[in-house]
């Protein structure tokens, strides 16, 4: 259980931190830059990990037949429509349809790469 809770604070702060570079890499796409405190994106990382953990589920399986047809691709849409749909619940932080999906690749990257160093830390120490 508490693995469990440390891995999803850790996933809320590097959730945090990729939406952080991803607004300073891409900016927002909106035409009058909201305020970007530290706060706010700690609480968009929160939302944002909410939002995967819940909605994502029901959205990949109402999604499956253009999973299929795209072989897979479709999942980049997917991943941008969460990250517009946290941010748009999120005070203080905006961003467009095509930024979020650009924010979505950056966030899965990072995601992925902390999913492979926490599988080999918990290798290392099961070993």
């Amino acid at each position: 259980m508490a693995d469990g809770i440390l891995a999803f604070i850790l996933r809320w702060l590097l959730n945090s931190f990729g939406i952080w570079l991803s607004v300073k890499l891409f900016g927002t796409g909106l035409s009058q830059e909201p305020l970007s405190t530290m706060s706010a994106f700690i609480v968009a990382g929160l939302v944002f990990s909410i939002v995967n953990a819940m909605v994502r589920p029901i959205v990949l399986i109402l999604s499956l037949p253009a999973l299929l047809i795209t072989m897979g691709l479709f999942i980049i849409v997917i991943n941008g429509f969460m990250v517009w749909l946290a941010l748009a619940i999120t005070p203080g932080i905006g961003m467009t349809f095509s930024h979020a999906i650009l924010t979505g690749i950056v966030l899965s990257v990072v995601n992925w790469v902390v999913s492979g160093m926490l599988q080999v830390d918990y290798l290392r120490r099961k070993a």
